[in-house]
Parts: structure tokens; C-alpha cells; sequence
């Protein structure tokens, strides 16, 4: 239990599944499992109040009531939760950089000097852990993990006009883009049905994060 406001009522992982003996479909949007009883309890849900769940998860701030779910003439409490705008999560109280072997890492100004020194002394033996560039971060074999689009066969290609960009963040988009060709995480093919452009967004730090524009293509993905 999380006191955290939520869209669900309940968030069931795969112990409590697999101890109180449930099978769940997503497909067909219901979960069967036994009562004390020996019977069989079926539990439905319906495509109007998914979405809603969905939709009020992405949201800032949206109100949202729960579903009801009827059993044996009990009926589960109907209730509405307020989900507001949260500041994005940052370093509590000032930091000071640390450089060991060539690394930058930062600590918290307000951790005693001892502590401090006990975690500089610990990171030097793992320096491995952590992404220090997108080179440390090569591409997943796609027979790992791979990502497929579930696109409308009715949807018809869209080819993006071209954005034109300044000195400034044309250099960023080449610098971003050989990044990402040296991880292997992007290669270059001839692919001209959809296009998309790429957009800069400004960081807190002052520096630039590259996104994708992909506006058109989640259009046509269920």
C-alpha cells in the first residue's frame, strides 16, 4: 500500500495472483478466480472505465471515479480521487561536484565530511555502474528485447515538413546524433513513408534535450 493518489482502486502483482489463485485476461478485460465457497468469482470490467484509468494517469490534474464492482449483492465503494500537479523531484539542499579519475559525480553539501569521504571511497570501485556517456550505453540485442508498433493498416503515411534550425542547435542535433549512432541505440536507413522531425527541448542545467516529433505516428497506434 502506497499513500499516493492513483487512478486504480487496486494494484494486484503476481504473488497475490498467483496466491489467491486468480486468471487474468486483458484481452477480454476480466479475472476469474475461487471463493472460500469452491465457486467461481468473475470480476468485469469495461473498456469506458479503463480509459478513463488510462487517461487520468497521464493527466496533471483530472478528477476520476472508480469503477463498481458487483458480487453477491455487495458493491464496492464508489470514490474520487484528485490527482494534482507535482513539481518535478531534485536534489534536497545544495551539492558540491567531486572528481575522481576523471569522473564528475555530485554530493550533498549537507552530508558530513566523514560521510562524504566514505562515499567518494566507493564509487572509485565501481565506476562501471554508472552511464558516463551514451557510449556506455550499447544497444539491446533485438532478440533480447524488441519494440513493435501496433499501427491502423488504414492509416496513411505522413512525411513531416522539414524544420529549419540554427547554427546553435543544428550542431546539437549532428552532436545527438552521432551519440546515438555510436551507441548503436539509431542506424541510418532509407525509409522515406514516415518522417519525423526532431525537436529541442532546453534542460534545467541550461543544456539541450533532443525528442522526436511523433505526433503523426501515435495518431494511427492503438
Amino acid at each position: 500500500m502506497v499513500n499516493t493518489p492513483s487512478a486504480y482502486n487496486l494494484l494486484l502483482g503476481r504473488p497475490s495472483l498467483n496466491r489467491s489463485g486468480a486468471a487474468a485476461s486483458t484481452k477480454h478485460m476480466k479475472m476469474k478466480l475461487p471463493s472460500l465457497e469452491g465457486r467461481v468469482i468473475t470480476i468485469k470490467s469495461n473498456q469506458k472505465t479503463t480509459r478513463k484509468c488510462f487517461e487520468s494517469s497521464l493527466r496533471n490534474r483530472r478528477s476520476f471515479s472508480s469503477a463498481t464492482i458487483s458480487h453477491e449483492g455487495k458493491v464496492a465503494e464508489v470514490f474520487k480521487v484528485e490527482i494534482g500537479h507535482k513539481q518535478r523531484s531534485g536534489p534536497v539542499g545544495d551539492v558540491q561536484e567531486r572528481e575522481i579519475e576523471g569522473k564528475t559525480f555530485k554530493l550533498g553539501a549537507s552530508l558530513c565530511q566523514e560521510l562524504q569521504d566514505q562515499i567518494a571511497g566507493v564509487i572509485p570501485r565501481h565506476l562501471d555502474a554508472f552511464t558516463w556517456s551514451s557510449a556506455d550505453m550499447p544497444g539491446i540485442d533485438p532478440d533480447f528485447l524488441c519494440h513493435r508498433l501496433t499501427m491502423d493498416s488504414r492509416a496513411r503515411p505522413m512525411v513531416q515538413r522539414r524544420r529549419k534550425f540554427n547554427e546553435e542547435r543544428r550542431l546539437i542535433i549532428i552532436i545527438e546524433t552521432q551519440n546515438l549512432l555510436n551507441a548503436d541505440h539509431i542506424r541510418e536507413i532509407q525509409y522515406p513513408e514516415w518522417l519525423a522531425n526532431v525537436v529541442l527541448v532546453k534542460k534545467a542545467n541550461g543544456k539541450w534535450r533532443m525528442c522526436v516529433y511523433f505526433t503523426d505516428l501515435n495518431k494511427t497506434c492503438s
